[in-house]
């Protein structure tokens, strides 16, 4: 089973033991995407719980997924929300994006589900010019790293007061702390976090679940 890099294996495996409450479905998805050459995209499954729980909590329906791969993340909101929910998923590869399709299809949630095939921001703009703003309840931006403060601008636009933007991969492994990686990505996300502490714009808490999570709630 996939888990966090911040936890020992023991502990990690107690939480797990005595916490996880996965549905068959998402569980039957996390195990065909296990061998695929890009499982590092796939959240663990205690993130998704936590998303869930977060949906319930703020009552959302009207969500946004920037990055979807196989969709277990997307599939754990969908199941959160109430059967007239709403989401629109972003994404630009249609093979990965397949195997979420015919798992929101046998789940029953496919009909609440937009998923868009193209660049992100594109599709983000459109619901800005749509004049959509300030009419989400939830935004997961897990996608290229060099274009998260992009979506995270977007992203704020879109939320009503009081919704809230969850971004993955923070904490990059703990590479964001090694100066001697000056990759673009691990430099966008070093500046990303620095940029969202000192946003007043939101109430902010970066924590270390799965890769690192940061939830930024719209003030």
């Amino acid at each position: 089973m996939a888990r966090g890099p911040f936890l020992p294996e023991e502990i990690s495996d107690y939480l797990l033991s005595v916490s996880l409450r996965e549905p068959p479905l998402l569980a039957k998805l996390r195990e065909e995407t296990a061998n695929h050459p890009k499982i590092q995209f796939q959240i663990p499954p205690e993130q998704g719980q936590f998303m869930a729980l977060l949906m319930q909590l703020m009552g959302a329906r009207r969500t946004i997924e920037v990055g979807v791969f196989t969709g277990y993340s997307s599939l754990a909101v969908a199941l959160a929300l109430p059967r007239d929910g709403h989401m629109v998923a972003c994404d630009v590869n249609d093979e990965f994006t397949a195997i979420a399709r015919r798992y929101w299809k046998e789940a029953g949630v496919d009909h609440m589900i937009d998923l868009r095939l193209k660049p992100a921001m594109e599709t983000l703009n459109e619901l800005l010019g749509q004049g959509e703003g300030g009419s989400f309840d939830f935004v997961f931006i897990d996608a290229d790293k060099t274009n998260y403060e992009g979506y995270y601008e977007r992203a704020l636009d879109l939320l009503r007061s009081g919704g809230v933007i969850m971004v993955d991969n923070v904490l990059w492994s703990g590479r964001v702390l090694d100066d001697s990686d000056q990759t673009p990505d691990t430099n966008a996300l070093r500046a990303f976090n620095k940029k969202l502490l000192a946003d007043s714009r939101v109430t902010l808490s970066m924590l270390p679940l799965g890769d690192g999570v940061t939830l930024a709630l719209k003030r």
